[in-house]
């Protein structure tokens, strides 16, 4: 079994408040969970205005379509407008 978990640290420079940031994350997070049927969930950075950290979770057997499929959530993620990709990191467990 291999358990897999990618941090993206999210800069949201166009947000105002938090209400304006959850709008953002929300729609980023549901665009993962249904293109990739993986856990989505903000970590971090709650009370920050324009900034996030968001953890992605997958479970399954092989270590290679685990990378590969994060490695294509981050590609989604990177595209994503205004949403800002800083910082990311994929540990295996």
């Amino acid at each position: 079994m291999v358990l897999a978990v990618l941090q993206l640290l999210l800069r949201l420079a166009e947000a105002q408040s938090l209400k304006e940031k959850r709008r953002h994350l929300k729609s980023l997070v549901t665009r993962i969970r249904g293109r990739f049927n993986v856990s989505v969930s903000e970590v971090g950075q709650q009370d920050s205005w324009q900034s996030a950290l968001v953890a992605v979770a997958y479970v399954g057997n092989d270590r290679a379509h685990a990378n590969a499929l994060l490695d294509q959530v981050l590609n989604l993620a990177k595209s994503a407008q205004p949403v800002e990709v800083v910082d990311s990191r994929l540990e295996f467990y």
